[in-house]
């Protein structure tokens, strides 16, 4: 990663702030640490990926160019004349990551904070006069591909429209113009304070981000921070007090409690109490906490099991000086069941028969490495708890099963085997080739299938990797019907390695590589990589392939093909195809539900392409109207849910209560994609009964006269 003796003195001469009355963020300088982490993840990603990529000039540039990107995708806050001062260095990256120099990085990241705390302070000059919404102006909404401002006029023009609309949300969604003014004031302002809350670990994270991604797109580094989620999102446990925190008008705010966490249990606290300090141990000091950023206090409240942590709480119904309470609690494991597999059961109209369908909805794909590899026979895995909703659900005699993926990003490996040994015993599941070229088969060994009924998988271009491996697999066999969307297009493995103990190292400083070691094949030969999984039956989906999925990264592994592997197949699902299709464009037709969701998309991808909103409030009310209209005659009619419109609004500038409401809603909100994969599900299960039927069926005798 990258460096060369630039003089950065000059980078941040990006032009002296504008407005001088508002003080100059920090400037961040690079840890010895963490220079010494970026050559040393160089050495192993030039050497050790699947693909390895040496750390040269192309290498660097495309590491710059992302860099910014991350830090400016909309290009709202660089000047023309900025990027060109940084691209002066874009090849120079390589040369200073060799040398442990993080300047060049720092220096841009300097210069970011610089320029969000310009734009937000002439944001909020613009509130003290108020904009007229009578004239004829566009503002666009999709810029990354947009030219930078070539000048700070050009730029002040260029957030005059973001404010503008801005206003002009909140004005449509009825607040007047003295209650819009303090919204976005305290916006922006929050917005501001962030630019002086950034530390060098946030650099450093942001800059390894963009030379992991440079690699491939699913290489990844993980700082202290990162690592730690990592292993929540994998274990869905942790050691805390179990409750979910929000930042709102710098207070660290309870959000949620998880029910049989010590923060529940203690009856101590209630959702929209807010912390100011946090205290370690029995008599530890009490470390205020207002205005702290929200990950360093979880990190704070966070701790060993066993272990008490104090709180210094204003309850959720005391002004500013109300009366204060100190609670103490004794840290626990808390498990996030809210990621874990669940379960729920649809009753289906499939013919003239009434049929139940078992859903199961599987968020990730998690297994808690360490409690495996320490002997614990209870620990954490999405096969095992799907292996217990397929035994209730036999209990709960279901006709089929359909297991919803939408949106699973993927996970363990193994997870993804196991959870196909589930629904064909024995068998292979996935080809993987690592990087010499050698295929190694990975396969199911259970002694017979916990579900060998009629099944489908519901994927979206959100299911990717794991998620990918198992619906393939579960086509490949023609063991169930995959509804939905194409994939992801995630084709490739990883494994995290730990930097510290590669050197080492006494104690974690240089974090850890997710990084791509192999690439997996389905057992008919192909692979998912770029493509994805084709859906069986195809429904309609909000993505657009061009900005999300593999196939949005330009340095994307290809499609490729190896031999198959030897597997016979559990079923004939291709048989029953055309009929399932047949009947599902028969009630798409006719579905009212099912057709406005496809008009919504329609219309969502119409504005997306269009990539403008007006600023004239006059034709603003009329589409708005024209919005609300329509979904209140759903309402009214009964075929779909009285929606609330744009209030414009961010989540935490509404009331806790409100936020929460308005979550709730969504959830509660009509699934129309499912409710139609459970009724091919319900199809399927009936096709498959009559065949039984007239396989089992015995001839009748006839007499030959």
């Amino acid at each position: 990663m990258r460096i060369a003796y630039f003089f950065l003195g000059a980078f941040l001469a990006i032009a002296q702030s504008a407005y001088a009355e508002v003080a100059a963020p920090p400037v961040l300088k690079p840890l010895t640490r963490q220079a010494q982490a970026a050559e040393l993840s160089a050495q192993f990603l030039s050497r050790y990926s699947y693909k390895p990529v040496p750390l040269d000039d192309a290498l660097s540039a495309r590491v710059m160019d992302g860099f910014i990107k991350s830090l400016d995708p909309d290009r709202m806050l660089f000047l023309q004349a900025d990027i060109d001062k940084f691209m002066a260095d874009r090849s120079d990256i390589d040369d200073a990551i060799e040398r442990q120099d993080l300047k060049i990085p720092f220096t841009i990241f300097n210069a970011y904070q610089q320029r969000v705390v310009d734009r937000m302070t002439y944001a909020r000059s613009l509130l003290k006069r108020g904009f007229d919404f009578s004239g004829k102006e566009d503002y666009a909404v999709l810029r990354d591909k947009a030219p930078w401002p070539q000048s700070e006029t050009e730029s002040n023009d260029l957030w005059r429209k973001r404010v503008k609309n801005d206003w002009l949300r909140l004005k449509l969604g009825g607040k007047d113009d003295a209650a819009i003014r303090e919204t976005l004031d305290k916006r922006y302002e929050n917005t501001l304070e962030r630019a002086y809350k950034f530390k060098s670990d946030d650099v450093f994270q942001s800059f390894m981000d963009a030379y992991s991604n440079a690699i491939d797109p699913h290489t990844d580094y993980f700082g202290a921070a990162a690592s730690a989620d990592f292993n929540v999102s994998m274990k869905l446990s942790l050691f805390g007090i179990g409750a979910v925190l929000q930042e709102r008008d710098d207070y660290t705010t309870i959000r949620e409690l998880v029910p049989g966490g010590p923060a529940q249990l203690s009856g101590k606290l209630a959702v929209g109490d807010r912390i100011t300090g946090v205290g370690q141990g029995k008599d530890g000091p009490m470390k205020e906490v207002v205005g702290t950023r929200l990950d360093e206090v979880v990190q704070m409240i966070r701790g060993k099991k066993g272990s008490i942590v104090r709180l210094d709480i204003l309850p959720a119904d005391a002004g500013a000086d109300g009366v204060h309470r100190v609670v103490s609690l004794v840290r626990d494991k808390i498990s996030l069941d809210k990621q874990a597999a669940r379960k729920t059961v649809l009753s289906v109209k499939a013919g003239e028969t009434t049929r139940k369908i078992g859903i199961i909805t599987l968020p990730v794909f998690y297994e808690d490495f360490d409690a495996k590899n320490k002997g614990d026979k209870d620990y954490k895995s999405a096969s095992r708890d799907v292996a217990k909703l397929l035994a209730e659900l036999s209990e709960e005699k279901v006709d089929g099963v359909l297991i919803d993926l939408r949106n699973n990003g993927g996970g363990s490996l193994d997870e993804a085997i196991d959870l196909t040994g589930l629904f064909i015993g024995k068998g292979p599941v996935v080809q993987q080739r690592a990087s010499n070229g050698k295929i190694d088969v990975r396969s199911a060994d259970l002694a017979k299938p916990v579900w060998t009924g009629p099944m489908g998988v519901l994927i979206n271009r959100g299911s990717a990797s794991a998620s990918e491996i198992f619906a393939a697999a579960i086509q490949d066999y023609g063991r169930g019907v995959v509804i939905g969307e194409p994939s992801f297009g995630k084709g490739t493995v990883q494994t995290v390695v730990d930097l510290d103990r590669m050197v080492h190292n006494s104690k974690p400083e240089f974090g850890e590589l997710k990084v791509t070691i192999a690439q997996f094949f389905r057992i008919n030969g192909g692979t998912t990589q770029l493509r994805g999984v084709t859906p069986d039956i195809s429904l309609p989906g909000l993505t657009d392939p061009k900005l999300f999925g593999e196939t949005s990264f330009d340095n994307a592994l290809p499609w490729a093909e190896i031999k198959p592997a030897r597997y016979k197949p559990e079923g004939d699902i291709a048989a029953l195809l055309p009929t399932l299709q047949s009947r599902h464009d028969a009630r798409a037709k006719s579905d009212q539900d099912f057709q406005r969701l496809v008009q919504d998309i329609a219309d969502l991808k119409a504005q997306r392409e269009k990539g403008l909103v007006s600023l004239n409030e006059a034709e603003r009310r009329k589409e708005a109207a024209a919005r609300e209209a329509r979904f209140k005659a759903r309402a009214e009619a009964g075929d779909g849910d009285d929606l609330a419109g744009d209030d414009g609004l961010q989540a935490d500038e509404r009331s806790l209560s409100a936020d929460i409401a308005m979550e709730n809603a969504r959830k509660k909100a009509k699934d129309v994609l499912l409710d139609e994969a459970a009724a091919i599900v319900a199809d399927e299960a009936e096709l498959q009964g009559g065949a039984v039927e007239a396989a089992t069926k015995q001839p009748e005798k006839t007499e030959q006269k």
